[in-house]
């Protein structure tokens, strides 16, 4: 049996005044505001999917690996509420979501949970390189918590596939 430990714990970030109209290179802060913005409703929408998917999953093990990266996410959204306050001195404005649509099958779940992490990384890693250092950390491990969800969410379809 896989046992799952997460370190979930505060990162304490260094606030820098950040003028999004002056700053050297604003377009790309506007890009990052804008995917943290995306970033915050994606989380919000993994979420409430991979509840979904807990309550289908057949057996104990794959419901404790799926609730693990629920919770994930669950943190990757505190984590960028706090990065978009921090950047603009706002918070961050509601969001909606797309409506959640049921996959026709707990394995077709999988497959796109396991898209859906590949995508993220992707997006991640344009924030990464275009945010202030200061903040590369906390995105740093946002993208290898989407790698390591991918790799999870792989092995649940490989294994539910045969």
């Amino acid at each position: 049996m896989i046992s799952i430990f997460y370190q979930h714990y505060y990162h304490p970030y260094v606030p820098l005044p950040v003028n999004l109209e002056t700053q050297a290179g604003g377009e790309n802060m506007n890009l990052v505001i804008s995917l943290i913005e995306q970033g915050i409703a994606g989380e919000r929408e993994d979420e409430l999917f991979y509840d979904y998917l807990i309550s289908v999953a057949p057996t104990q093990q794959e419901k404790q690996v799926i609730t693990s990266i629920r919770d994930d996410e669950r943190k990757h959204r505190r984590y960028f509420r706090q990065l978009y306050t921090q950047l603009t001195g706002m918070a961050p404005p509601a969001v909606e979501g797309e409506a959640f649509t049921r996959p026709s099958s707990y394995l077709e779940g999988i497959e796109r949970a396991l898209m859906g992490e590949l995508k993220a990384f992707e997006k991640y890693r344009t924030i990464y390189l275009n945010i202030p250092a200061p903040y590369r950390d906390i995105i740093f491990e946002i993208m290898t918590d989407e790698l390591k969800h991918a790799h999870y969410y792989n092995w649940l379809y490989a294994k539910n596939k045969a």
